[in-house]
This record gives structure tokens, C-alpha cells and sequence, in this order.
């Protein structure tokens, strides 16, 4: 119990420390003509088979939307990013590190990366805390340039936002306690509450699957909360028996609670990406760009960034959770 309680107490401290998510700050990105981007999705629908290759080719240069970046004046030249404040290891605060405590994470060491190579310095950043289902409002309207926040690449996404080419591989997995009768994504989910993200990839898998029925139909995944870390909550307090979320997620939360641990296999295969607005043209090379450099950097990239952050909780072989090679398929 004594773990559950400083998790429990994690989650209620996390929620206080940065803006609410629905707070509006200065917008990012210049607007492009309404019947561009309904072409750019009637495409995507059409050639949804790889979703994670539909991005732009790479390029460094700049165009209205990094130069609207740019020109914001003062302090406010900074890039506004949507991202996670309670995801261990991916974006969130040291609990050891005090009220000042910095975000940190393998999503936070993206972030900046990017923003060093658009405005020259890795701390111009305005961080926006994203609950899970505003990530897409939050960029159609403006209130951030882009979200890095372990968002799925998936076919219905890319008809709202367009998104980087893969910079991280993971997959659905089950996560419960250690004592719990379930084994995995199969037929000892039956009559088991599961909990889910409002707006995740995970729900929408649970309703693809009890529709195809590849989902014990007697499982219940009515619980939705904003936050992944919100489920390990409910998970800890009884409320529910299991939780679907990404792997890399799932992996994490047990780290924080050693009374529960991930089910069987991951059961998807997904890829994150960075998502920006769909006529963000210029932003979206640029990124693809940026990508191709921190996947090649030895000493300060990728693989940098996951020894630091993630090899604790993935395990020292990287090879499962890297991205393929970067398909470049939409072509405007």
C-alpha cells in the first residue's frame, strides 16, 4: 500500500504543476486554405494502409509557419509544445527535484532538440500540459505548435493533423497487478473492468476488437480517464482490473508500483510521432529533418535518449522500440 500511496499522491502533485491543458496561450502556425487540407485528407483516406509513412520528405527550410515561430517577439519567441507532465520517463517532473523541478523525458529531450534547431536555443519552449483526448483540439486551434506526447500515428488521426515521420515503436499491452488472474489479452479479460484514455489509441483498438470479435465480449472497458497515469490509479484503488495502454507506457507505470506488471505480449504494433496542423507544411519537413539528424547523432540523440531514459524500464536492447526507416510518401 505504501506504494500506492506516494503514486497516488505523484498524481495529484503532477496535476498542479503546469497550466491546465485548456488554457489559452499564443497560437502557432499560419493557416492555409480550407480546401488544401480537405484534399491532404481525402488522400489520406485513401492511402491509410502505412499511416506512419503519409509525412513530407525532409527539408531545412523555412517557410510561414517556422517563420511565424520566429517572429514572435521577446519572450514569446518560443515553440509551444503539447506534452505529458505524467508519464514516467517520457514527460514528467523529478519528484525528487523540488518546486522548480524541470520536465524530463525521452518526449522532453525531443522537444528540445527541435527547438534548438528552429530558434537556436533548446530552452525556447513553452510547455502546455495535454490530456490525452485534447491533443488534437489543441493544435487545430492553435494553442500549440505541435504535441510530442507518445501520440500514435494511426488512419483516423492523420485526417485531423499531420504528423513526423515514426520516431519511437511500441504497441498495446495489458498491464495489472501481479496477483491478478489475468494472463494477457485473451479470454481471462472476461468480466474484467478496463481502463483506457479518453481519445487513445487503446480505446479505440478495445472498440475495433469487441466489434471483430478478437475482444471477450464480456470484458468492460467503459472507464475512461484523461491521463494513462490517472488508470494506474484506479487500477491501485480496486476500481479497475486492468489497463490497456502503449507498452512503452505500460512499462513505465510499472516502474513506478512493483505490486503490478505488463500481461502477455504487446498485441499492436504502433509508431509515435510528432503532430502538427495539417497545413503546416514547412513544420512538418523541418521535423522530418530534425528526426533524421537525432536517430543518426551517436553521442546526443536517440539512442542517447533512451539509455538515459528508458533502458531501465525497456530494457537495454533498443531494437524492438526503434523506428523504421522513414518512408516519405505524402507528397503535399
Amino acid at each position: 500500500m505504501g506504494a500506492m500511496a506516494v503514486v497516488c499522491a505523484l498524481a495529484l502533485a503532477f496535476a498542479l504543476l503546469l497550466p491546465a491543458a485548456r488554457s489559452h496561450g499564443d497560437g502557432g502556425g499560419a493557416h492555409g486554405g480550407r480546401g488544401a487540407a480537405q484534399g491532404s485528407q481525402a488522400r489520406a483516406a485513401q492511402t491509410c494502409s502505412e499511416p506512419e509513412k503519409q509525412t513530407l520528405p525532409p527539408s531545412r527550410a523555412d517557410g510561414p509557419t517556422i517563420t511565424t515561430i520566429k517572429e514572435r517577439p521577446g519572450e514569446k519567441r518560443k515553440l509551444i509544445v503539447g506534452v505529458d507532465q505524467n508519464s514516467y520517463r517520457w514527460g514528467y517532473r523529478d519528484p525528487n527535484g523540488g518546486g522548480d523541478a524541470e520536465l524530463e523525458g525521452f518526449d522532453i529531450d525531443l522537444v528540445r532538440r527541435i527547438a534548438e534547431d528552429i530558434l537556436g536555443d533548446r530552452n525556447a519552449v513553452q510547455f502546455k500540459a495535454i490530456p490525452t483526448d485534447q491533443r488534437i483540439p489543441a493544435i487545430q486551434d492553435g494553442r500549440v505548435d505541435m504535441v510530442v506526447r507518445t501520440m500514435t500515428i494511426n488512419c483516423d488521426r492523420i485526417r485531423d493533423v499531420a504528423f513526423s515521420a515514426p520516431y519511437f515503436r511500441s504497441g498495446q499491452q495489458l498491464l495489472a497487478p501481479k496477483s491478478s488472474p489475468v494472463t494477457g489479452y485473451d479470454a481471462t479479460l472476461a468480466g474484467k473492468r478496463i481502463c483506457t484514455a479518453a481519445g487513445s489509441t487503446a480505446y479505440s483498438t478495445l472498440e475495433a476488437d469487441r466489434a471483430a470479435g478478437r475482444l471477450v465480449p464480456s470484458a468492460d472497458f467503459s472507464t475512461t480517464v484523461p491521463s494513462q497515469l490517472d488508470c494506474l490509479v484506479r487500477l491501485q484503488l480496486g476500481e479497475v482490473d486492468a489497463v490497456v495502454t502503449d507498452t512503452a507506457l505500460a512499462a513505465s507505470q510499472a516502474a513506478q508500483d512493483p505490486t503490478v506488471e505488463l500481461k502477455g505480449e504487446a498485441f499492436t504494433t504502433e509508431y509515435y510521432g510528432v503532430a502538427m496542423k495539417k497545413d503546416a507544411d514547412d513544420l512538418v519537413r523541418r521535423v522530418n529533418r530534425i528526426l533524421v539528424d537525432f536517430r543518426a547523432d551517436r553521442t546526443g540523440g536517440w539512442q542517447a535518449s533512451y539509455d538515459r531514459w528508458l533502458s531501465a524500464t525497456l530494457g537495454d536492447d533498443a531494437a524492438k522500440s526503434k523506428p523504421p526507416a522513414p518512408a516519405y510518401l505524402r507528397e503535399s
